[in-house]
């Protein structure tokens, strides 16, 4: 079963960083493609950022290249999401997700995910 539980999520001033973790079972952490993706009230969800499952390949969604960075951790079966830079459009419901072949940006194809965390920016 997959499982996925995030933590990491605060509230923070602009300019500032956070790092998100998402605790995944084991054998999630080695053969998924995982990502971060967000939501705010009224909008889709949008990715932000991926990985394939052995961290070679990245993906990054809207303005947060050059300021977000995704990574995991397979060894302690967990995806991290550094975060710096932030701003105010950055406040949103972030979540961790997983899918076995799929490691892009659209929400829609990810089968499994977490019950998110909330980051909030204030400027």
């Amino acid at each position: 079963q997959v499982r996925l539980v995030e933590s990491g999520g605060a509230s923070v001033q602009a300019g500032g960083s956070l790092r998100l973790s998402c605790a995944a079972s084991a054998y999630t952490s080695r053969t998924y493609c995982m990502g971060w993706f967000r939501q705010t009230p009224g909008k889709g969800r949008e990715g932000v950022a991926t990985v394939t499952a052995g961290g070679g390949t990245t993906y990054y969604g809207g303005d947060v290249k050059g300021r977000f960075t995704v990574s995991r951790d397979n060894a302690k079966n967990t995806l991290y999401l550094q975060m710096n830079s932030l701003k105010p459009e950055d406040t949103a419901m972030y979540y961790c997700a997983a899918d076995y072949s799929y490691c892009g940006g659209f929400y829609s194809v990810y089968n499994y995910w977490g019950q998110g965390t909330q980051v909030t920016v204030s400027s």
